[in-house]
């Protein structure tokens, strides 16, 4: 098995290091029922998207809110139907008029070396993200937004007061890692300068299921089963290994040459045949996900301005050809984008319809703006060519690159150059972001999304509070902001619904991104094993829940 670490290749083998490990981890009483000699139960999971961090506070990478999602508690989470189901939290209150929220917690529970683990290192986490929101804590801020104090009576119990009702604390809790108290509480002091700071790598102590004993950044992980894991259902396997590779076709290659068991994100779509006919089981369903090509809208932008006209953006969602996309990039297995809220959460607006590709009316709205074609068929916009690079983070390779040649030959017809610049996520956020936070430099980005199912996440991507955070395109519109303000305290569902619609509206409207397409979760494993339990969101591993994890096994003898 290879795979990439910067430019150089090294030589890894799952199977030996793993089982090294878990012996060695057996042999010195850190694994509970393992025990040295004993062919220990590993699943092997590839992925393309490594983890970029293990700070909760700076990470981007879904498999960084994967491991997450396994080593710290979280009060609740999903079931396969996306129903909120207890996890830490074994039941919960709230006031008639939505202003309080009661949670009450797994009495007796630890943390992996064996200290309580208890409401307070809830309250704990919620204070120091309320605390440090506008700085260290802000990419978390929209977890706690119009929370006023969390408070801990007693070690079972969670007490939430609100300023207003919100109409999505579940949600917001089910997003929370529970971090001990005893860890993070020397780094939430002063400025808070040391949360953002600490590397946390590998975490000191778990919560969840499973332990991280060694990340290896862009390359590997390893995660064992906590011998004090409080929760009722026990992991069945003895550990999880992930291989994280440099594309789709590396981590293909070693689902079919059996050095992985779960292909644990987004297969290739050109692969799912082959796949097939050498017997490992593909399964598909929609998803979450959307890819976008972004715009940069910040008014502060130094360079090539007329991306600020929502003219040319308009212009740019007539150049692009959605069919050609999904026939030639996804083999029809994804669904026409157009809102930045996927139809699989309940939440889509289905009346805003994408605009046709039209590269006729494209070059009209270019024409109008007096933007000329020059002799080698770029057109000038205000004394420059209209030629602009794409940020383009490595993690969407494959598809992503069929996609942008789509898009690079379109958008040559209506006298738009662009030209493709690979960087890995973390580059990439800088290149967006700008060094000052100030979204100056950069034109276009090509990137996804994978949110959760409520809609208040993606929602506050685009607010102008997530400048510096989790926005990607410079957004800020202050009447924007209003609607999510309001969206967050209707209690109603259909009075949220309508306000949600508006601004799914406002944001296809103005353009900050195109939303391409919505691809399907595609994910293969080895018939070997079952128990996978497929989500719309990155597959059955993901950060909604741990019943992928603890119910995994190998399949049963024919």
């Amino acid at each position: 098995m290879w795979s990439v670490l910067g430019d150089k290749m090294k030589r890894w083998n799952p199977g030996k290091y793993l089982q090294i490990t878990i012996v060695a981890l057996a042999a010195s009483g850190s694994l509970g029922a393992a025990r040295a000699g004993a062919d220990p139960l590993i699943l092997r999971i590839g992925a393309t998207q490594p983890i970029d961090s293990l700070n909760p506070f700076v990470s981007q990478s879904d498999y960084s809110l994967v491991i997450y999602e396994y080593i710290y508690p979280h009060l609740v989470q999903y079931d396969q139907d996306l129903k909120f189901v207890p996890y830490f939290a074994t039941d919960w209150q709230t006031s008639s008029d939505g202003l309080k929220w009661i949670f009450h917690t797994v009495p007796g529970a630890t943390w992996s070396d064996g200290t309580p683990l208890t409401a307070r290192d809830v309250v704990f986490t919620l204070n120091m993200i309320m605390q440090y929101q506008n700085g260290p804590t802000g990419q978390l801020a929209g977890l706690v937004a119009h929370l006023n104090k969390a408070e801990a009576p007693d070690d079972n119990t969670v007490v939430l007061t609100y300023a207003q009702p919100v109409a999505n604390v579940l949600a917001q809790m089910q997003a929370v890692p529970i971090l001990p108290k005893k860890v993070w509480s020397s780094l939430a002091t002063g400025n808070g300068t040391g949360i953002t700071t600490f590397n946390n790598t590998p975490p000191e102590i778990s919560g969840g299921p499973f332990i991280l004993t060694k990340a290896v950044p862009n390359q590997s992980a390893l995660l064992v089963a906590n011998p004090r894991w409080w929760g009722s259902v026990k992991p069945k396997i003895q550990a999880v290994g992930f291989q994280f590779y440099a594309n789709d076709d590396a981590m293909v290659m070693a689902i079919l040459s059996h050095q992985i068991d779960l292909a644990g994100e987004q297969i290739p779509p050109t692969a799912v045949a082959t796949l097939k006919q050498a017997g490992v089981s593909v399964e598909t369903m929609p998803s979450v996900s959307f890819k976008t090509f972004i715009i940069n809208t910040n008014p502060s932008k130094k360079n090539n301005r007329e991306l600020l006209d929502p003219r040319v953006r308009e212009a740019f969602e007539y150049a692009t050809d959605r069919d050609a996309i999904i026939r030639t990039a996804w083999l029809g297995l994804a669904t026409a984008g157009s809102t930045i809220v996927a139809p699989v959460t309940g939440w889509h607006d289905d009346s805003i319809q994408p605009l046709p590709f039209d590269p006729g009316k494209a070059n009209q709205i270019l024409d109008s703006l007096g933007y000329k074609k020059q002799p080698n068929g770029i057109r000038l916009a205000n004394g420059h060519p209209m030629a602009y690079d794409v940020v383009f983070p490595t993690e969407e390779n494959g598809t992503g690159d069929r996609t942008f040649q789509i898009l690079q030959n379109d958008f040559t017809q209506i006298g738009v150059s662009i030209i493709q610049r690979k960087m890995d996520p973390t580059a990439a956020t800088t290149a967006i972001q700008g060094t000052d936070g100030r979204y100056t430099d950069f034109d276009l980005a090509m990137w996804n999304w994978t949110p959760v199912v409520d809609p208040d996440f993606v929602l506050s991507v685009m607010t102008c509070a997530a400048l510096g955070n989790n926005s990607d395109s410079g957004y800020c519109d202050h009447g924007y902001d209003q609607m999510y303000q309001a969206q967050s305290t209707m209690l109603d569902p259909a009075q949220r619904h309508l306000e949600v619609d508006k601004m799914q509206e406002k944001i296809y409207t103005d353009r900050p991104y195109i939303v391409l397409d919505y691809p399907d979760v595609i994910e293969a494993h080895s018939k070997d094993w079952t128990g996978f339990v497929l989500s719309p969101l990155i597959g059955s591993v993901n950060n909604l829940s741990t019943q992928t994890l603890l119910a995994v096994t190998k399949s049963a003898s024919p």
